[in-house]
Parts: C-alpha cells; sequence; structure tokens
C-alpha cells in the first residue's frame, strides 16, 4: 500500500480532497492531503510575504515532521509548483511524483508564465483592487470554465468551489521556482491526463512531448480540470492503479 500526500491548486485546501481520500484510504492506502499556507483553514496564515517558497517548505515540513518514507507525492493544478520543489528537495523519503492535469515546472519558471500578458495584468489589477495587493481572489466559477473545464461539476460541486474557495497569495505566481527543480532519477514520474490537458499531449505539442516519453507513465481521466470533484472515486481508482 502506498502513501499520498495530496496537493491541492490555487485557492483550495485539503477539503478539495476529501473524497479522494476517504476512496484511497477504502482501498488501504495512507492518503494525507495538506493545506497551504494562507489557504482554506490556515487563510489567516497568509500574509504579504507568503510566496512560492513558503509552499515548498510547507510540503518538506509535511513529510519531514510526519517522518514519511516511500511517499506518493500529488500535485494537482498550481500545486505543480512547489510540488516540483519539493520534490527536489526531499531525497530519499519520495518514492513518487503525480502531476494530476498538471505538469513540472522548470528551474527559473512561474505561474504567471503559463498566461499570456493580457490575462497576466488582469490578475494583478485584480490583486491590486480586491486583494489589498497581495491576494487573488478566485475568479467566478464561469469565468475560470473559460480556461480550464468545468466538466463533470454539477451545479452542487461548483458552490463547494465556490463556498470551499480562499484568495490565493499572489507571490505563489509572482516567485519563479529555485532549483533543484528534479527528483533523483530513480522517482517514479506519473501524469494524470484530464480532458483539455489530455486533447493537447495526443495533438503533438512540442513543448509536452517529454511527457508521452519514459521515464514518465501516463494515465488518462474523462473529466475536467477538478477531478478530486468531479471523479474522485475515479481520480482514487487511477492513482491507487498507479502504484501497484
Amino acid at each position: 500500500m502506498a502513501t499520498f500526500v495530496l496537493v491541492p491548486g490555487a485557492w483550495l485546501g485539503a477539503w478539495a480532497w476529501e473524497d479522494t481520500t476517504q476512496a484511497l484510504r477504502e482501498r488501504g492506502h495512507t492518503a494525507l492531503p495538506l493545506t497551504l499556507t494562507g489557504l482554506g483553514e490556515y487563510a489567516d496564515r497568509g500574509t504579504p510575504q507568503t510566496d512560492l517558497e513558503t509552499h515548498i517548505a510547507d510540503i518538506t515540513d509535511f513529510v519531514e515532521q510526519r517522518d514519511l518514507r516511500d511517499v506518493t507525492l500529488v500535485a494537482h493544478s498550481y500545486a505543480a509548483a512547489p510540488v516540483t520543489g519539493a520534490a527536489g528537495r526531499l531525497g530519499d523519503r519520495l518514492e513518487r511524483v503525480v502531476y494530476v492535469d498538471s505538469a513540472p515546472f522548470a528551474a527559473g519558471m512561474c505561474m504567471l508564465d503559463l498566461m499570456p500578458p493580457e490575462a497576466v495584468d488582469q490578475l494583478r489589477q485584480q490583486v491590486a483592487e480586491f486583494g489589498d495587493g497581495w491576494r487573488l481572489p478566485m475568479p467566478p466559477v464561469d469565468v475560470l470554465g473559460l480556461s480550464s473545464s468545468l466538466y463533470g461539476l454539477d451545479e452542487n460541486k461548483r458552490g463547494l468551489l465556490r463556498e470551499g474557495a480562499t484568495s490565493q497569495p499572489f507571490g505563489t505566481f509572482e516567485q519563479r521556482l529555485a532549483g533543484p527543480a528534479e527528483p533523483s532519477p530513480d522517482v517514479d514520474r506519473v501524469l494524470v491526463a484530464c480532458n483539455d490537458f489530455k486533447n493537447l499531449l495526443d495533438a503533438g505539442v512540442p513543448t509536452l512531448a517529454f511527457l508521452n516519453q519514459p521515464p514518465w507513465r501516463r494515465f488518462d481521466l474523462s473529466t475536467g480540470h477538478w477531478p478530486m470533484l468531479s471523479a474522485p472515486a475515479e481520480l482514487a481508482h487511477v492513482l491507487g492503479s498507479a502504484v501497484s
């Protein structure tokens, strides 16, 4: 049985993994969701200084303080950035890294690099106007759906997403990932691709081509960008398959 550490994406906390966590535990795995600084139940711990390094430290501290071994570290969406950083620092505690509808970051990258300049300008304006200059409120769900698939989220799940979201410390999007940004070569590398990301991979986008090649193992999931909400049991099944 595996030990999963589940890291949520932007605006989310450990709560988002609840159903997937339960399904993994029913399969006999250890499943440990965590909440990053400034989010979820730790929203009051966020400050203007909260950045990507803060979230990397959250993950490494979570693993080390619990003396976890043979860890399968799971990143959803934004969490790819801090998980990549943590994966390069956890050494032999790490057995596997899993990117759920996301991909590893290279050293020197930040979240804002993935967005066109006009979108970055809009985010900065929202932070200035509605986030006290350092927090990014989650956009309305329908606006999120313009760039990330909402497939599989019924009205109840969309409501859960809205109600559970907390503003993201914007420094986590701005700060660039420092090296080392690679786990050791013997760490298993897994990708879980949901609908839109699957289409990009199948289309042969050059910058993503490495994800279709060894040592990467790819699993596809027919759902939208938030599978822990839209297809939690299916996601748990895929994660279980990846470690079996």
